[in-house]
């Protein structure tokens, strides 16, 4: 009886003992991702801070992606950028546990009339997403696919133009905000156009260029159903309620062409690094500037724009602006915000806000910028450090000369149930997944060094030198500042920020060689420089819809300058056009 008693116990304290190393094995695992699966052998292409993994969930989406959202079953949403001809949206399921999309469906055709339209967001058991003019809603079930009703929630009802993407946030008192951005880049008289002036007061302002706040329950809105809740924003993609500090957050786009449109004010290195992105905290009431102030993150300060007397140095009345929370470099182009509230990666992250950058095209002639995930470490809804790189290698090259060298550009962000961060991509419709699988515990800068040095060096991240960084075209190289031409010095001020220095254009700006609308008529040529030209367009095949901004306040000599070294450059042999042609058209437009 007491040998049965011993054996009874020592079989217990074995249960017990081996109870307390399965708990243990457990917990490790747990700590250190064993339970996800495993990172892809490259990374999916990615550089990450060390302990990071990360996998292809699904390599390409037919029509591209804008944002995703992830939910609690772990399915995928996702919003394509191109939805008229296939449907507007994405679903997407793991079957089998290894992170990658086994099931893809493509499903809700409604019209979008443009490439802009943004979110996509899992609220409350809905799915809530939109276009350029409308937000929707269904009713999440069992389903992939939900079959529920299509609910429209808000209707814009101006026709779609720049800066229109409608990104969604929530707060908890069943409140929806929304951007209407601005028709605009500046609010000049002539949009985009050199030395075109302001118009003061704006007009803009009273109906766009700022967030509303709506019934996010409420069927049937329009722009007059909601109350506008802050102002003075140009341009927003990326917008989330932070439920720590309780406020609403942006991240937004600055200005373009500061030395595009204000040469004489402006160095061409001024343009392609100001003014600034800035993330921002949005109280009800908040005004950001726009159009009459820009920020500058290297001074720190917000200035009056150029179209109101501003030359780089004059402030004028700052008092009402809202303090960025952070000011990144110009032309990051922000395209979401994610405050991270999972449990995944390592404490410092935990509330801190990953912001995707979607990448310059406007950064001729230095190196393109963006194209990375960044990180702000926050803490009661104030940054606690600097700004970080999170993820990097999205492009695929190290110096992005055109937007069309890099291979993908980050978009969408979202969180699934575990804590893993999803990032798509809008070239492609590529979407990853990143985790981390190191020792939470011991996770500090021995993991961040690689990234802060990336922050340092890296041509698409830093700040470019303004000598030193200047990218010479292939076959346009000068040793010499002297050899370049006044008329190549007149095309890399007035026209190479689009077109580029090379002429071949990019995604968003036709190339110049070989075209009818440069080597053909001389007169219509003259009149686009003149009045400049909007509209569709049609260039080798290729539609463009991108404004062409008039430069008619240009001597006669500096145009024909400008149309005869295009004409006769990037293996372009076309024959001169004089400033006594120019006059005859200008004349002619006078009539």
């Amino acid at each position: 009886m007491k040998r049965e008693k011993q054996l009874n116990s020592n079989i217990l304290k074995l249960k017990s003992l081996l109870f307390y190393i399965l708990l243990v094995f457990f917990l490790v695992q747990c700590r250190q991702g064993g339970h996800l699966p495993s990172g892809d052998p490259d990374n999916g292409g990615l550089v990450l801070p060390g302990g990071f993994e990360a996998l292809v969930v699904v390599d390409s989406l037919k029509g591209r992606a804008r944002h995703l959202s992830i939910n609690t079953n772990g399915d995928i949403y996702v919003k394509l950028r191109f939805a008229d001809s296939i449907g507007g949206n994405a679903a997407l399921r793991d079957t089998n546990g290894d992170g990658k999309a086994d099931i893809i469906k493509i499903f809700d055709d409604y019209i979008d009339k443009s490439s802009y339209g943004t979110e996509m967001k899992v609220h409350n058991g809905y799915l809530y997403f939109s276009s350029v003019t409308r937000i929707f809603r269904q009713k999440l079930t069992n389903r992939l696919v939900p079959d529920t009703e299509m609910e429209l929630i808000l209707t814009d009802t101006q026709r779609p133009r720049q800066h229109d993407t409608k990104p969604i946030a929530f707060d908890n008192e069943g409140h929806l905000y929304t951007i209407f951005g601005a028709p605009s880049d500046a609010c000049q008289v002539d949009d985009r156009s050199p030395l075109s002036p302001g118009m003061y007061p704006c007009p803009i302002l009273e109906k766009r260029a700022g967030i509303w706040r709506f019934d996010a329950n409420k069927k049937g809105q329009f722009q007059e159903d909601g109350k506008k809740f802050a102002t003075g924003l140009r341009s927003v993609v990326g917008l989330q309620w932070n439920n720590e500090d309780n406020n609403l957050f942006a991240v937004l786009h600055g200005r373009d062409y500061l030395h595009n449109t204000w040469p004489r004010q402006f160095s061409v290195w001024e343009g392609a690094v100001l003014p600034s992105e800035v993330f921002l905290k949005l109280e009800e009431g908040a005004n950001a500037g726009w159009p009459y102030h820009y920020y500058d993150q290297i001074k720190g300060k917000y200035f009056l724009s150029p179209e109101y007397g501003g030359d780089g140095e004059k402030q004028g009345d700052v008092s009402n602006l809202a303090e960025p929370s952070v000011s990144f470099p110009g032309h990051f182009a922000p395209n979401d915000l994610l405050f991270y509230t999972g449990n995944q990666f390592p404490e410092r992250y935990k509330n801190g806000a990953f912001i995707a950058f979607h990448g310059s095209t406007s950064s001729d002639p230095y190196p393109q910028s963006g194209y990375f995930i960044g990180f702000v470490p926050m803490k009661n809804g104030a940054p606690s450090g600097p700004w970080e790189v999170f993820a990097d290698g999205f492009a695929g090259v190290d110096t992005i000369a055109s937007t069309s060298d890099a291979k993908y550009r980050p978009m969408g962000l979202a969180m699934g149930p575990d804590g893993s961060l999803y990032v798509s991509d809008s070239k492609k419709g590529k979407i990853w997944r990143i985790l981390y699988k190191g020792d939470r515990e011991n996770f500090g800068k021995a993991q961040l060094s690689a990234m802060e040095k990336r922050k340092m060096t890296a041509p698409n991240i830093k700040t470019p030198d303004e000598i030193k960084d200047i990218l010479v075209p292939e076959g346009m190289e000068h040793t010499d500042g002297k050899e370049i031409t006044e008329a190549a010095q007149l095309f890399n001020t007035f026209c190479s920020v689009c077109h580029q220095r090379n002429g071949l254009g990019n995604a968003r700006f036709p190339p110049l060689n070989g075209t009818k609308w440069v080597l053909g008529d001389k007169a219509t040529l003259i009149s686009v420089i003149l009045n400049g030209l909007r509209g569709e367009i049609t260039v080798k095949g290729k539609s463009y819809t991108n404004a062409m901004p008039k430069l008619n306040m240009l001597e006669d000599e500096e145009i024909a300058d400008i149309l005869t070294y295009i004409r006769q450059n990037f293996g372009n042999t076309a024959s001169t056009v004089t400033a006594e042609e120019v006059a005859k058209v200008r004349k002619a437009n006078e009539l």
